[in-house]
């Protein structure tokens, strides 16, 4: 959601320490907070007024007309406020319908004042721009401030100043404090600009000739302009409405939700409720509380949550378990249901989320069946055939009841079988797979006209034949329609003439938004919308491509491979937009998918281009004020602005916007792919996809659709795509879904009563269980929340009922309704319904085609020690929180990597204390040398590394394979120590891991005698390393040098572990030998030195390396010489 209330405390502190006016404001940061947990000796250090002051004291937590509940202490010392917090402190009190612990107070210093003193300011947003009220009288009495109050409208990216304060707010102020006012209501206007609040109100504003004083506040901000105000706004809390309890998971959630792309909901409305949902859309979300709540469970209703957005596997898993943890806590008598319910998805890989939930579901199968838990399940979208077989698959195995249920069963179906209301089918039919569209369709399946037609299906009808507008209801004068439908005094009311002009829209806009013949830009580098709007393309019989570019700012120019049908195509791809505008002239769409970040630039920037007449904003959290700003100059120019937070919009045989619609089984079984009858709009993009589902089952299908979005100011409304309906001859009825919050819905009555609109709407405005619960709550999209009466689900139900439009008791009979409108246009000849005809097949790309296990292939190659695809790195099986909580270290990583066992403790041990051993031996060895050359050369560290390892053989550090060969095929064949060195000597070979230059029997090599110490203590056999010891004491006694080195050591001792340890068999452990394994030890553990040596030139700032003549012996031959 935008706009989100914060507590008078946060409000009174950005506004002191961020107005800039010349009036003087009293009292500045003088509150403090107080709860149960308040230490009162540190609280009057830190505000040693507290001691000397009168003082008020208050609740700060989203409580409004506290004065008059009594729940306001005036003018007290420090020890009346104690006496007076003993009486509300922690005390549960009742304010309307909701019950609530008051829990946080502020106290201030008390203002001694006057009645004339008070005023009232209030600021708040509107579509067009920002309103002023303001009201001499202020205080408790206000009363109906909205019929009162001088009210002055800034329009958007206008400036205040304050001659129109004094001028049009200030007329009944006295003159000796008319400046101060004015520049304070000027520098408070400005504050709530900069700072983004959306609402902003003080009553009362207490004025006197020394300044202000701010008594009581209350403020929301739009918290979506977070990344913009973070600075100046800080840490924001925000406090839950009243009568709602804040919980830890739903702060869980709204983190999961701020690092996710997704969007993650989450609203506890009773704990102990036996009714919980898991529902996936803003807009879904809303239908099935609806549903709920109709069918009498309000009072059992759990919680209110929604994910949307293609979360991957972990973040749904997260969500789930989060649920399932808070459903099993307490047991219910009549046991619990689980609601797992969503629309038809656009984009998100329904299988894919459905594996977060039932790893959730297994995890809690224990609780939720011992809570009598029984799961309903209705989903539709890509792979939901797999997401809904998985789902059956888990209720088998654990033996929950879980019941499911695909695009075959109407959405809300499940509440009433999870509700006791209708019957459970026991084999409920399957639709047909996700892959049918490679087939041909067969004579009864989905079809389409021919590809020459473009015409809707009735398009040939002549438009005079329509159904006549509805007349009011019987018994309500027309007049009485304006007192039930319009309290707010900025909705359109008067001629329809007038109410169009004075919106503000200066340039024409195109009735008919798409053609056959439409081209697209589409911004930002997204490759699956792009192919699935080239193969909607293809299958509607197009001749090209929708798609003329892409634009991405990241890249520089290419171009970007796509299919068109079987066949391979390049688009080109532009760094920026004026390039992609010169060369692309036929465009006149563009599809924004800019994140909420650079959406606005990147729309100002294109709204240049007269060539735009349409842009598709699909990116959700733009901040309002922006918005509007869009909006402003969208009007002025003539451009249609779809979005933001929408999916986009489709208009079947012509073209579709990104994602919408879905994937190309879903278009074929909702026929958008060729024009039906009926136009619908939406705010929600999933609920526009099943109003496609709707639709397509009840008529001859979708005209066009468009979801302008769950925003509160979407860049256009309701009424601007019911009018281009309205005027488009081969749509025949409208279908239009509404929602709670805003009043476009009464324009809509306002249009059929004036004549404007004609053909016959079906309509339904969900979220008409938000007026049952006792605590306000803020649904999954930002505009879905009522400020007022007028503004309910079911206010504007009954407006639209009364109005004649054709409205349903719920949404559960949405298509009936629609089916009854349709049936009659077909029987009074509006609409006659085409021959289908089926549409050309599509191939299906590989990935997606592998993705629903319908090909195989063999691997390129193979792996079995990593797998990196999941939510978590697995190392041979085991998750890096595993490795981590084990403390299994570098050495029980390599057991994992190098040898797929996890090893004993002694045998990680001995694998670091080799990396230890090995990783250093000077700057004059062979590697060392070649790294630091390197590194002297200017060479990066790659490369220098890279020099010093190829250095590595037989001759140096390679030694720990063949010593260890050689010993093991010694040992292993019978043969004596002494005859293996007489062996050796005969076959003219030196016995590798024998002999050192520097170090000897009188000189051990401590590293040796280090890692000797530790096999003998730890290992449980050391046959092989006697073996070589006994072979030392021969060869030392010929030469002191010729000890057994470090790099025998570790080789011989290496395969005593492997074959001693318990984790191999005697194959196992010689397969290891014999491809190289242990050289790897030696390579690991040296490149840290070499890496150290290549950093310690560099420190050292080396200049290149030359090595000196006198260190050369130069020995040329005698006859070059002379």
């Amino acid at each position: 959601m935008s706009a989100k209330a914060i507590s008078e405390q946060t409000g009174k502190e950005f506004l002191y320490k961020h107005i800039s006016t010349s009036a003087t404001i009293l009292n500045r940061f003088r509150y403090a907070s107080v709860t149960a947990e308040t230490d009162w000796d540190r609280l009057t250090q830190d505000h040693p007024w507290l001691l000397t002051e009168r003082l008020v004291v208050k609740p700060d937590q989203l409580l409004k007309r506290r004065g008059k509940l009594g729940l306001v202490g005036i003018n007290l010392d420090l020890q009346g406020v104690k006496e007076w917090l003993k009486g509300h402190l922690m005390k549960e009190t009742t304010v309307g319908k909701a019950k609530g612990v008051l829990k946080n107070f502020l106290i201030e210093p008390f203002v001694p004042h006057t009645q004339e003193n008070e005023v009232y300011v209030c600021i708040y947003a509107d579509r067009e721009g920002d309103f002023v009220l303001f009201h001499h009288e202020g205080g408790v009495e206000v009363g109906d401030v909205d019929a009162k109050a001088q009210k002055l409208m800034v329009g958007v990216d206008e400036k205040l100043s304050e001659d129109q304060v004094k001028e049009q707010l200030l007329t009944h102020v006295p003159s000796d404090v008319k400046e101060t006012l004015a520049s304070f209501i000027v520098g408070l206007f400005n504050l709530y600009e900069d700072l983004y609040f959306t609402y902003l109100e003080i009553n009362p504003l207490v004025v006197t000739q020394d300044g202000v004083f701010v008594l009581d506040m209350a403020a929301k901000i739009d918290a979506t302009a977070d990344f913009i105000c973070k600075a100046k706004w800080g840490d924001v809390e925000f406090p839950p409405p009243f009568g709602r309890e804040a919980y830890p998971e739903e702060a869980y959630i709204a983190d999961l939700d701020a690092k996710s792309g997704a969007s993650l909901k989450l609203t506890l409305l009773n704990p102990r409720g036996r009714i919980w949902t898991m529902v996936a859309g803003g807009g879904a979300s809303v239908v099935y509380s609806d549903t709920i709540c109709d069918l009498g469970g309000v009072d059992e209703l759990a919680n209110y949550g929604e994910y949307s957005g293609a979360p991957s596997e972990q973040q749904t898993y997260d969500y789930a378990k989060t649920i399932l943890s808070l459903m099993t806590r307490e047991k219910h008598p009549e046991g619990k249901v689980l609601i797992i319910g969503g629309s038809i998805a656009n984009f998100t890989n329904v299988a894919a989320t459905f594996k977060g939930i039932v790893r959730a579901i297994k995890d809690y199968q224990g609780p939720l069946k011992e809570h009598e838990v029984s799961i309903f399940v209705r989903r539709g979208g890509p792979n939901y055939q797999e997401g809904l077989r998985v789902m059956g698959e888990v209720g088998k195995t654990t033996g929950i009841p879980i019941h499911v249920f695909g695009t075959e069963t109407h959405m809300t179906a499940i509440v009433g079988m999870a509700l006791g209301h209708r019957p459970i089918p026991n084999q409920p039919p399957m639709a047909a797979h996700t892959a049918n569209f490679l087939l041909n369709a067969s004579a009864n399946s989905a079809a389409t006209p021919a590809s020459s037609r473009t015409a809707s299906f009735s398009e040939a009808k002549t438009t005079n034949d329509v159904t006549p507008p509805k007349k009011s209801k019987a018994g309500l004068p027309p007049d009485s329609l304006h007192s039930i439908l319009w309290p707010l005094k900025n909705v359109v009311t008067g001629d329809w003439k007038e109410a169009q002009a004075s919106s503000g829209c200066s340039g024409a806009k195109a009735t008919t938004l798409f053609s056959k013949q439409t081209k697209a830009i589409v911004w930002g580098m997204q490759t699956r919308a792009v192919q699935g709007m080239l193969d909607f393309d293809y299958v509607c019989s197009r001749d090209q491509p929708s798609v003329a570019a892409m634009v991405y700012p990241f890249t520089g120019d290419h171009k970007q491979k796509f299919y068109w049908g079987h066949k391979e195509i390049l688009l080109p791809v532009y760094k920026n937009m004026d390039d992609a505008m010169k060369k692309h002239h036929e465009v006149d769409v563009l599809i924004s998918f800019a994140s909420l970040r650079s959406a606005f630039d990147s729309t100002m920037e294109t709204m240049q281009y007269p060539q735009i007449h349409t842009i598709a904003i699909i990116a959700e959290g733009i901040p309002e004020a922006q918005t509007r700003k869009l909006i402003k100059i969208a009007d002025e120019k003539g451009v249609t602005i779809i979005g933001p937070a929408t999916v986009g919009g489709i208009k079947p045989g012509c073209f579709k916007i990104g994602n919408t619609g879905g994937m190309l089984d879903n278009i074929l079984a909702s026929k958008l792919y060729r024009p039906g009858s009926v136009a619908y709009v939406s705010r929600s993009g999933g609920m526009s996809n099943e109003l496609n589902n709707i639709i397509s089952r009840t008529t001859d299908g979708v005209y066009e659709g468009v979801a302008i979005g769950g925003d509160r100011y979407p860049g256009s409304t309701f009424m601007d795509h019911v009018l281009r309906y309205q005027d488009t001859p081969g749509i025949k009825m409208i279908v239009v879904l509404g929602e709670i919050g805003g009043t476009e819905e009464y324009k809509i009555c306002q249009g059929i009563k004036e004549g404007r609109i004609s053909k016959p709407v079906v309509c339904w405005c969900i979220g008409t269980c938000a007026t049952m619960f006792a605590s306000e709550v803020q649904f999954g999209h930002a505009g879905a929340c009522a400020n007022q009466a007028s503004e309910t689900a079911v206010a504007k139900n009954q407006a639209l009922r009364d109005a004649g439009v054709f409205v349903p008791k719920s949404f559960d009979e949405l298509g009936d309704v629609i089916k009854t409108v349709y049936d009659e246009l077909v029987a009074n000849g509006t609409i006659v319904p085409a021959q289908e005809v089926p549409p050309p097949t599509v191939p299906m790309d590989y990935s997606w085609a592998r993705e629903l296990g319908l090909i195989r292939k063999p691997a390129s190659f193979m792996t079995s020690i990593c797998d990196e695809r999941g939510q978590e790195l697995i190392y041979a099986g085991m998750s890096i929180t595993e490795v981590f909580k084990e403390e299994m270290g570098i050495g029980g990583v390599l057991g994992l990597l190098w040898f797929q066992r996890r090893l004993p403790r002694y045998a990680c041990q001995f694998i670091e204390m080799c990396l230890m051993v090995t990783a250093d031996h000077g700057p004059a060895v062979s590697g060392a040398h070649n790294t630091i050359v390197c590194a002297r050369a200017g060479k990066d560290l790659i490369s220098s590394l890279t020099s010093g390892l190829l250095t590595i053989g037989d001759r140096f550090g390679g030694a720990l394979d063949a010593a260890a060969k050689q010993f093991s095929k010694a040992f292993d064949s019978g043969m004596l120590p002494m005859e293996f060195v007489n062996k050796m000597k005969k076959d003219g070979k030196l016995i590798m891991g024998i002999g050192h230059r520097v170090k000897s029997i009188n000189n051990p090599d401590m590293r040796v005698q280090i890692l000797k110490d530790f096999v003998k203590q730890h290992f449980p056999s050391s046959q092989l390393l006697d073996y070589a010891l006994d072979v030392e004491k021969i060869t030392t006694s010929k030469k002191p040098n010729l000890i057994l080195n470090v790099d025998g050591f570790i080789g011989v001792s290496f395969v005593d572990l492997l074959r001693t340890c318990g984790g191999f068999t005697r194959a196992e452990a010689d397969e290891f030998v014999e491809i190289g394994a242990l050289n790897g030890i030696f390579v690991l553990g040296r490149s840290m030195g070499f890496i150290g040596h290549y950093l310690d030139q560099k420190r050292l700032k080396q200049g290149l390396y030359r090595h000196p003549w006198d260190d050369i012996s130069y020995v040329l031959p005698e006859h070059m010489s002379m």
